[in-house]
């Protein structure tokens, strides 16, 4: 069972990272489209009209994939903000209920958003909604995509919740740890 979630966990990150190097692409494609219609202007040829439709939307759109599909693996690598002075004010038994505590809370709000967003993606897909670029993208698609991040995050969630319930270290526990002791060498 940990491989499948390490692996999903990955697979998540190396889509996420697949949305970032397509935006890079994307802005180069433009940029150089760009520069060499204004060298070609300046040499008095005519412009070849590179660009990249509806650019703005379709990044925000990869962006947002991108963000969303990360959620899961910076969680277990500890790359979210936590404010850990209380944690340690409070002993290893209390480090843990509250640990637990926290991401009980945060598994529910993480479900009340994967729910509605989902929802949100099922309302956009029947109503056959698309967006306003020059390129018209069913907006169920990236709606779909960040449900489907969410998703794995809420099963992120429940995974370090269940390693705190059973009284081990939470990935990211572990994680933190491990830079503590680097640290302090």
């Amino acid at each position: 069972m940990r491989k499948a979630l390490d692996t999903l966990y990955g697979a998540a990150l190396a889509a996420a990272c697949l949305a970032m190097i397509a935006i890079a692409a994307l802005v180069l494609v433009q940029v150089t489209g760009r520069m060499l219609d204004r060298a070609l202007v300046w040499a008095g040829a005519s412009r070849l009209g590179i660009a990249v439709p509806s650019l703005a939307e379709i990044g925000g759109f990869l962006f947002v994939a991108s963000s969303t599909l990360a959620l899961p693996a910076t969680l277990r690598a500890a790359g979210h903000v936590r404010v850990t002075l209380l944690l340690r004010l409070m002993g290893p038994v209390g480090n843990r209920v509250l640990s637990a505590l926290v991401l009980a809370v945060a598994l529910g709000l993480a479900v009340f958003a994967t729910w509605h967003i989902g929802l949100r993606a099922l309302d956009t897909w029947t109503m056959g909604r698309v967006s306003y670029g020059l390129i018209r993208i069913p907006l169920w698609v990236p709606q779909a995509v960040m449900t489907t991040g969410f998703v794995v995050f809420c099963i992120a969630l429940a995974d370090e919740l269940i390693a705190a319930l059973r009284g081990h270290d939470p990935a990211f526990r572990a994680e933190e740890r491990r830079r503590e002791t680097e640290g302090a060498r």
